[in-house]
């Protein structure tokens, strides 16, 4: 997947998100970017990274690595590794590692680690 493509599957305000304000690195599958207010859709892809700002949605598959700002919602298979501020909601399989801020809602599978902050759910 190259840059042109990632840009298609991120959104800002509903539309690609400009290429100048992310960097793609084909290798090792990582997105980085500051901008904020993102939808992320990496549906059927697994093994990325994402390192993004603030209130952002993703959907993968497995064995990706998010480190994130507040607010953001994701939706995963197993496998998966979160570092995010607060009020996060994460829906995801099996063997995932959670560190958060406070106020997170987790519905996931089983053998998962939470290291969390305050006021949050476990399903």
């Amino acid at each position: 997947m190259n840059k042109h493509d990632v840009s298609q599957r991120v959104l800002q305000n509903g539309k690609p998100l400009d290429e100048s304000k992310f960097t793609w690195d084909e290798k090792t599958k990582t997105f980085s970017t500051i901008e904020s207010d993102l939808v992320i859709d990496f549906a059927g892809i697994s093994g990325c990274t994402f390192n993004t700002g603030w209130n952002c949605t993703f959907k993968t598959l497995s064995s990706c690595t998010f480190k994130t700002g507040r607010n953001c919602t994701f939706k995963t298979l197993s496998s998966c590794t979160f570092t995010t501020d607060s009020d996060c909601t994460f829906n995801t399989g099996s063997y995932c590692t959670f560190k958060t801020g406070l106020i997170c809602t987790f519905k996931t599978g089983s053998v998962c680690t939470f290291n969390t902050d305050s006021y949050c759910t476990f399903t």
